[in-house]
């Protein structure tokens, strides 16, 4: 964890009283009723449901990729509803990973070139290097100039684990990571995930509906019809 993410006095990320609605043709749709929670730096956090549940929506907005209907969030310290579009963008940049059911890999880039877009973005230093630690570290070394189409799906998930780490985050977010993957690469890719969490003591924030994946981490919040059933 990088020193500016230590110097946090409070949670790495906290929402109050959030909820998010959206209009519908049949009325006013409520997606997230007044949830609460805090996520201190290094834990690791599950957010479970059912299907519908708002467990996606409530990522998104704890990550600031979206706005919330009211309710305040906080993350690295700044609170989102004060920052526009474009400063949330800096914010996340370098601090914040991510990583998709879909993966997310952009199909015009080799597996290297995925890995080293958010470094350059980021304009970290000896990006290239980095990116080609990370590909190894994820088991990818000889797979470094192929396209995602060139891939498998467990493979494709690796290179995102590698990009999402590879900038050093103080935060992951994952959504359905194994959502799109057989049963045997599902658990070979939550190995790895928890492997590189652990080694680099990033807070992990991760929605699924798999409760034995949900068990890997510290905590649980259960949510039903867009509301806190239960926090672990």
């Amino acid at each position: 964890m990088s020193a500016d993410c230590d110097k946090l006095t409070g949670p790495i990320v906290s929402a109050h009283a959030l909820s998010q609605r959206v209009s519908t043709a049949e009325g006013e749709l409520v997606i997230l009723n007044d949830v609460d929670l805090e996520v201190k730096p290094g834990e690791t956090l599950a957010i479970t449901g059912a299907s519908g549940s708002g467990k996606s929506t409530l990522l998104g907005l704890l990550a600031g990729l979206d706005r919330a209907s009211s309710g305040e969030i906080r993350l690295l310290g700044e609170r989102l509803a004060d920052l526009d579009e474009d400063a949330r963008a800096r914010l996340r940049a370098g601090r914040v990973g991510f990583v998709f059911q879909s993966f997310q890999l952009l199909p015009a880039l080799t597996a290297l070139e995925n890995i080293l877009m958010p470094l350059e973005l980021a304009s970290h230093a000896e990006a290239r290097e980095r990116a080609l630690f990370w590909l190894e570290r994820v088991g990818l070394s000889a797979r470094a100039n192929h396209y995602p189409r060139q891939l498998s799906g467990g493979e494709q998930q690796r290179v995102a684990i590698a990009r999402a780490f590879a900038t050093n985050p103080h935060i992951l977010f994952a959504d359905e990571p194994t959502g799109n993957l057989d049963a045997d690469t599902g658990v070979r890719i939550i190995d790895l995930l928890f492997e590189l969490n652990a080694s680099s003591r990033t807070t992990l924030i991760l929605v699924t509906h798999d409760n034995a994946l949900a068990a890997r981490c510290q905590r649980r919040l259960q949510l039903v019809a867009g509301q806190v059933a239960d926090k672990a």
